[in-house]
């Protein structure tokens, strides 16, 4: 049997360790120490453009946090990218507000300008009041239309929380992705281009909402010798342990970026007599994915041999992991009585999406032997 190839695992440097063996050598084994001041300093450092950093738990607890410190209550609608993963979402509902999907557009695949200002005026004029943020994902590491949507954004003073998950490393006109919302978050779970095992930070221009965001991250508890809380508190700091993965992580993060991208020019090359399988391009040079997942759009043949699902199982049964794309959250049975704006393009990315192998720790050989059993399976559907 071979061995299996995964869509995105882990990849550990030569530092990782380093740091951990000093978490451990001074018994900073708790939540937060100086791992977790040393990586939000990274990644503020990294990012630029004047931002701060709070290292927390999760994506989800970043986002989750950021509509808190907008003031998201119950009965407010935040309007949030369909096509992404239901973290996006969720923590709307844990507010008690309503999400307002609004569809992609077919060239970054992201949040369609067009879509999102007729939600924001539909919304308007059904309630009589604006939606209390947008959420704008980066799917895959591909850069929204940053320019349209923060100039709608801000014409209509509802701000943007930048959804930038799966984006580290991404830019837009030379401006790292996750500096142009009101906040931005990031995620370092297992599968993402750089990982802390868990793990995800809050950033944001405003260093008062991320301290903050710091104070409710440790349980919100005020500064007295005895437990005393005035606030409701969670959760969500990140440990020194996750904190010091992050930070070896942070030093091979531009070679994770460079080999994820000869990743996607490798399958694009292998696969160009394809004309069935068409990958999503960078629209120009403003735009400069990471690369996070390679993915590609599958034109079925009218026999209805080549797909998809073609290629998907027929890698399963060669033990290599492929993933559709993501389901738009306006198809979910979660938010089935949800509002939509759009023209169906998420649920036709959706249907003929597919996200290929792209860790930066694949091996050539590796790839040949995906290549090679998709051109298989290519051939055969088109005979």
């Amino acid at each position: 049997m071979s061995e299996k190839i995964w869509l995105s695992s882990p990849h550990m440097g030569e530092s990782e360790f380093k740091y951990v063996k000093e978490a451990f050598d001074t018994n900073w084994i708790a939540p937060l120490g100086p791992h977790v001041n040393g990586f939000e300093k990274d990644l503020a450092s990294y990012l630029g453009d004047g931002v701060h950093v709070a290292a927390l738990s999760a994506g989800t607890a970043a986002l989750h946090l950021s509509l808190i410190l907008l003031g998201v209550q119950a009965g407010d609608e935040v309007i949030c990218q369909s096509m992404t993963f239901s973290a996006s979402a969720n923590p709307i509902a844990y507010q008690g507000a309503a999400p307002v999907f609004v569809d992609s557009e077919a060239q970054t695949w992201n949040m369609s300008p067009r879509y999102l200002e007729a939600a924001i005026l539909d919304r308007i004029e059904e309630t009589g009041k604006k939606p209390k943020a947008i959420i704008v994902v980066h799917l895959y590491g591909m850069p929204a239309q940053m320019d349209r949507i923060m100039e709608i954004a801000n014409r209509y003073e509802i701000p943007v929380v930048e959804d930038a998950a799966e984006a580290l490393g991404s830019s837009y006109k030379g401006q790292k992705l996750g500096t142009f919302g009101a906040m931005s978050i990031l995620s370092f779970n297992g599968n993402k281009i750089i990982t802390t095992s868990g793990g995800g930070a809050l950033v944001s221009h405003n260093e008062e909402w991320i301290s903050k965001a710091r104070f409710l991250a440790t349980q919100a508890r005020d500064p007295a010798p005895h437990y005393q809380h005035s606030e409701i508190g969670y959760n969500y700091r990140m440990s020194n342990v996750c904190a010091a993965i992050g930070r070896g992580q942070m030093e091979v993060l531009q070679a994770r970026v460079e080999k994820r991208r000869r990743n996607y020019e490798f399958y694009k090359k292998a696969l160009a007599a394809f004309p069935a399988i068409r990958f999503i391009e960078e629209p120009n040079a403003d735009y400069f994915s990471n690369r996070w997942l390679s993915t590609v759009l599958v034109e079925s043949d009218s026999e209805g041999g080549l797909s998809r699902e073609a290629i998907r199982l027929g890698l399963e049964k060669e033990y290599i992991e492929s993933r559709p794309l993501w389901k738009p959250m306006h198809l979910q049975p979660v938010f089935k009585n949800t509002l939509f704006y759009g023209d169906g393009t998420s649920e036709m990315l959706f249907n003929k999406g597919l996200c290929l192998p792209s860790g930066s720790n694949l091996t050539g050989e590796e790839l040949e032997r995906i290549v090679k059993h998709v051109q298989q399976i290519a051939h055969a559907a088109t005979r």
